[in-house]
């Protein structure tokens, strides 16, 4: 009789190895990236709030800055159409962040790490920027400036840090805060600024050699449309009054 020869058993063979694609690794090398520069980011944020000073002496600090000047500060409300102007160019949030604005956080950090100025400070980081850092841009003076921002904020009214910023802004020619410049550029007190005058003034900010209405009339008119096109954004002049405002007279006093 015949057996049968059982069938011989092989193991069956390994799975091979999923192979991950070229997109995927790189995927995970940028999260991996994003996840190493928060906890950077985070660690340098807890060393710098141990290592930056109070902010509690902020206005004596301005006020300091504004004697040096020969400047004197706002007196009374702060002035309404410059504050407006200036806070719709400058810092739109002012209201909502405390202190720092996120996206403006990320577009700073990817400033610092290629040296690549990209805007995003908020007003509270430009003036713990000039008041407390000397106005230096590198690195961990950008750091500092985020951890004192957040300090300004928990320590100061937001209309004190929008008063101290206006008192502290240099608009060129020599004119220290925001009283200096209205008396110097039109011979007028802060509270009494037009449209035209205030957001003149807003523009300069920024760069105000560059934008000096005396010697670059033109550029300091391009300048100031675009803060009339931001005041239109955010609700406070429609594109109307906008556009009138562009006519009217500046009204220098400066030579």
């Amino acid at each position: 009789m015949t057996t049968a020869s059982r069938p011989t058993w092989s193991p069956a063979p390994a799975p091979r190895p999923r192979r991950v694609s070229r997109g995927r690794r790189v995927l995970r090398g940028a999260v991996r990236a994003v996840v190493a520069l928060a906890l950077v980011g985070l660690l340098s944020l807890a060393v710098a709030w141990q290592l930056t000073p109070d902010v509690g002496d902020a206005r004596d600090r301005v006020d300091a800055r504004l004697a040096a000047a020969a400047a004197p500060p706002l007196s009374g409300p702060l002035p309404a159409r410059l504050s407006a102007a200036v806070l719709a160019t400058e810092d739109s949030h002012f209201r909502s962040h405390p202190g720092v604005d996120p996206r403006g956080v990320v577009r700073a950090a990817r400033g610092a790490l290629t040296g690549v100025d990209l805007g995003g400070s908020t007003l509270h980081q430009q003036l713990a920027k000039n008041v407390y850092e000397d106005g230096e841009n590198g690195f961990l003076d950008r750091v500092s400036a985020v951890v004192l921002a957040l300090k300004l904020d928990r320590t100061w009214s937001e209309d004190a840090v929008l008063r101290m910023y206006l008192d502290d802004a240099y608009f060129g020619h020599g004119f220290t805060g925001a009283t200096a410049a209205a008396q110097g550029y039109f011979g007028v007190p802060p509270e009494e600024l037009s449209w035209a005058q205030a957001t003149l003034l807003a523009g300069l900010l920024q760069a105000p050699s560059a934008y000096d209405p005396v010697q670059h009339p033109d550029r300091a008119a391009s300048r100031q449309e675009h803060v009339l096109d931001r005041l239109v954004d955010v609700g406070e002049l429609t594109r109307a009054q906008a556009d009138e405002v562009a006519t009217d007279p500046w009204g220098l006093v400066v030579g």
